[in-house]
């Protein structure tokens, strides 16, 4: 237990000494605070400049098609300040107005065979730029209003053309969804780029250890198998610690920086309850250990620090596979397909978690789930640790599997 805990502190040391750790988590704290900020920067540019977040509107009626009802558009609070024009403006005239930042956008009415006609002049036009929608319904609904004065109908017959819809929504499955599924979908995604990121520095720091010869210092000390649980366990802490600071940073922003009431219509607050906090840490533990005991397999399989990415394809193709099976059956919660990937290995990491926030993982899914990431992580572990024992101190060519297959049946084990 001791070598254990001084292979995992030197790593922990090493991780928080390297500068590129230091600077590259220093770049993406300042990315999330300034991301955060974004529009309270952008809205501090706008005062100095004296903008304000009205879009000055020019509406011209000349034929008078909405008989002076259109006064009453700047009552809406829509966000435009309108101003109606009752005679003939040119097309020209609209667009030195807007050069000289007089008017942002102008609307022409018109009718030509019954049809009322709306022209949307705007200084540069996209293939993605349309009328706005909001700008649309109000003007449909005015001249219809309008038209509808003129009928002299009663209350209950103005009423009657113009009810109250209430559309409920119910569901046949038994089981009831909680909260934002798209809100559950991107957490998912930052548990997996947590899980593995930091499952994939055991790979890169093992190979860069052979390579400044620091491995046979460790094993003429140590037994490998410590040097594979230190290593796992000291990034892992390091990792821990790093997630726990991005989010606590995230949370900390997202609180004080953004619009009150955003952070909670976007992530449904009270399904953050303290038993989903530590089922996520727990699997948090165990699908790290899962990936990162496969790239301490992979990282001793190389000699060159270049090879390390090659060696992990396979399993970044496992994590990957794994993920996008927990994420896109995050659609529907409820399938066999999510309660199979929230038992599966390599995607319960990434889909368990949720389904415990959804309300929909039964406590026998959860324990099957641990059973088999456990049982797995014992497997993994066992054979990564019988090939780590034998290539470790491997500097020529890069260890196929067909070699890695005759380390693992071999008898001569290092552990020992």
């Amino acid at each position: 237990m001791k070598d254990l805990w001084t292979v995992a502190s030197y790593t922990i040391k090493d991780m928080f000494q390297k500068k590129t750790f230091l600077i590259s988590n220093l770049i993406i704290l300042i990315m999330i605070v300034v991301g955060f900020n974004l529009p309270n920067i952008l809205s501090s540019f706008d005062k100095e400049e004296g903008n304000s977040n009205t879009t000055k509107e020019l509406v011209v009626d000349s034929k008078n098609i909405y008989e002076g009802t259109l006064n009453s558009l700047n009552s809406l609070d829509l966000g435009y300040e309108f101003m109606i024009e009752n005679k003939e403006v040119t097309f020209e005239q609209i667009k030195e107005k807007i050069e000289n930042d007089e008017i942002e956008d102008a609307i022409i009415i018109d009718k030509v065979n019954d049809k009322i006609q709306m022209t949307y002049i705007v200084e540069n036009a996209t293939s993605m730029t349309q009328v706005p929608e909001s700008l649309q319904n109000t003007f449909i609904n005015l001249y219809t209003n309008l038209q509808l004065t003129k009928l002299d109908l009663s209350e209950e017959q103005l009423a009657s053309l113009n009810p109250e819809f209430e559309f409920e929504l119910k569901q046949t499955e038994e089981q009831e969804v909680k909260g934002n599924v798209f809100a559950i979908m991107l957490l998912s995604l930052v548990l997996f780029y947590a899980i593995y990121f930091c499952a994939y520095q055991v790979s890169a720091s093992i190979t860069t250890e052979k390579t400044s010869k620091i491995m046979e210092t460790l094993v003429t000390s140590t037994k490998p198998r410590t040097i594979v649980l230190g290593k796992t366990i000291g990034i892992g802490i390091v990792g821990f610690i790093q997630g726990i600071i991005i989010v606590t940073v995230a949370l900390i922003c997202a609180k004080y920086c953004l619009p009150e009431g955003v952070l909670d219509a976007v992530l449904d607050m009270s399904q953050i309850t303290p038993t989903l906090g530590i089922f996520t840490i727990l699997y948090f533990i165990l699908g790290y250990a899962t990936f990162a005991l496969l790239y301490a397999l992979t990282g001793s399989t190389v000699s060159k620090p270049e090879d390390v990415q090659t060696a992990n394809g396979p399993v970044a193709i496992v994590a990957v596979v794994g993920f996008y099976l927990s994420y896109f059956t995050m659609m529907n919660p409820t399938s066999d397909l999510n309660v199979f990937a929230s038992i599966f290995p390599f995607s319960s990491p990434f889909c368990m978690p949720f389904r415990i926030m959804m309300g929909i993982a039964t406590p026998s899914q959860i324990a099957i789930s641990i059973a088999v990431l456990v049982a797995t992580i014992l497997i993994i572990a066992n054979i990564s640790i019988k090939i780590y024992s034998n290539a470790i101190l491997n500097y020529g060519s890069r260890v196929t599997l067909k070699d890695m297959i005759k380390m693992y049946k071999s008898k001569d084990d290092n552990n020992s």
